[in-house]
């Protein structure tokens, strides 16, 4: 009999089992096993013990995903579950979390983020080889097929794979795909605590300003935009400057007279916000600049708030004029307010509220180009009634020094990013804006990256029930 007709035949009793071949051959096989059993106890322990671990891992998995489904789903449910997460809970990971990545000087968010690119990169490329391994062993068993050497069988992949390390990438690719699992469940787990939770809790306007149902007249906006401009021409007359005319900082000082640098002095500043409006008082990190902030330029960042390491981190190549309100903006999301136009709002005010010039005149330029853009806004919607309104309360003119101080990033720091740049900036660009927009929208802010200018409404509504407004 040729070893052709052996392996048929072990095929079909193996496939009929009533046939007494198969349950002699069964009887065999299991005594065998039974046989190499009681000569080695411990292969049916370990094998027991194996199974354990993996059904206590999946359970372990299985439990934080449907941890992770809960609570986004309270969340998008109840306002209340948000706001009682953000007084009584979130404050703990910044408490602990925060503080211990807070000891490093450098951002840990970032490099966690470059880790995070690695990891994707690997998988991807891990999952190409495998396609690739895929699709050559699926050749090979169609020409093993149409030759008829192995019977209509398909030779496994290590009978076509033959090399040594063919049993260490097995290996390498099941452990590393385990691990990625567990990084992607590690990061839903971290945002839906440190971000998701947090778009869904009362607007600071609730918390402290009441509902605002009311409509503002164009009036108002040229009353709030007049004052902002009145501060910004008036500031921008006594910032200490250098021969170029660029505005320096020479250092602040602190409410008990001690010498404190601009990450310091937006701490403190918060601090001290934070005896008017509750949530945000508390313990805030060191703000921290990104080693990446040439990339950030490009995208057009002035900061990030990571919620994977819990800090407030700032483009460092940017403006200066630009650093004191992005620093108290990144740090309004450490205690809850994730919403741009909040945090904007609450930057503004940790920086008109100091007595120190350089951060008063940065607060006062974080909103200047919003109320500018509003204005000019009604101004196409609508001239005859800009034009009315102007009539009664003119538009005021702003300073040439203070549009000079009014930019992003200086000429000769883009000419050295776009020199350098491996991507383009404008298709840079072009992608932050569309991922911001869809992560915003992801978490329900229906009007996307727009909701940047809603700090308009907020600075309205502030000094409206301040008594600043004068009726006309």
């Amino acid at each position: 009999m040729n070893q052709g007709a052996v392996f048929r035949i072990r095929k079909t009793a193996f496939l009929f089992i009533r046939r007494p071949v198969q349950r002699k051959y069964a009887a065999q096989r299991c005594a065998g096993v039974k046989e190499i059993c009681q000569q080695e106890p411990g292969i049916q322990v370990r094998k027991m013990d194996k199974r354990k671990r993996y059904w206590m891992t999946g359970c372990i998995f299985g439990g934080i995903v449907t941890l992770v489904v809960l609570l986004n789903t309270a969340a998008w449910n109840s306002t209340a579950f948000a706001d009682w997460y953000i007084a009584h809970v979130f404050p703990i990971w910044v408490n602990t979390y925060g503080r211990v990545t807070g000891l490093f000087s450098f951002s840990v968010g970032e490099w966690l983020l470059a880790a995070g690119v690695v990891l994707v990169v690997l998988a991807l490329l891990l999952g190409a080889v495998w396609a690739v391994i895929g699709i050559v062993t699926c050749a090979y068993g169609g020409m093993v097929r149409l030759r008829g050497k192995a019977q209509g069988s398909l030779p496994k992949r290590e009978n076509i794979i033959k090399s040594p390390i063919w049993g260490f990438f097995k290996g390498f690719s099941k452990r590393f795909y385990v691990f990625f699992a567990w990084a992607l469940l590690a990061v839903s787990l971290i945002m839906t605590l440190n971000c998701f939770i947090l778009y869904h809790a009362s607007t600071f306007s609730e918390h402290y300003f009441g509902q605002d149902q009311e409509e503002y007249t164009l009036v108002e906006l040229i009353q709030v935009y007049n004052m902002v401009v009145e501060q910004c021409n008036r500031l921008a007359g006594v910032m200490e400057r250098d021969e170029k005319g660029m505005v320096l900082y020479m250092g602040s000082v602190g409410e008990k007279g001690q010498a404190l640098d601009m990450a310091d002095m937006a701490r403190e500043q918060m601090k001290r916000l934070g005896r008017t409006y509750s949530q945000l008082d508390g313990y805030y990190p060191r703000p921290k600049a990104l080693l990446s902030s040439d990339f950030m330029c490009q995208q057009y960042m002035q900061g990030y708030y990571f919620p994977f390491s819990m800090e407030a981190n700032y483009n460092d190549v940017m403006h200066i004029l630009n650093i004191p309100s992005t620093m108290c903006h990144e740090l309004a999301h450490l205690r809850g307010y994730i919403y741009e136009d909040e945090a904007n709002f609450i930057g503004y005010l940790a920086c008109v509220q100091s007595e120190d010039a350089f951060f008063q005149y940065a607060g006062y330029l974080s909103v200047l180009n919003y109320l500018n853009n509003d204005l000019y806004k009604a101004w196409e919607e609508s001239r005859s009634a800009y034009e009315e309104a102007a009539a009664m309360v003119p538009p005021m003119a702003v300073d040439n020094q203070v549009w000079e101080d009014n930019i992003f990033v200086v000429q000769e720091e883009w000419d050295r990013i776009n020199g350098k740049a491996i991507i383009d900036t404008e298709v840079v660009d072009a992608a932050a804006d569309v991922f911001i927009d869809t992560n915003l929208k992801v978490n329900g802010v229906a009007d996307g990256a727009i909701s940047y200018s809603r700090v308009v409404r907020l600075l309205l509504q502030y000094y409206k029930q301040n008594g600043f407004m004068v009726k006309c």
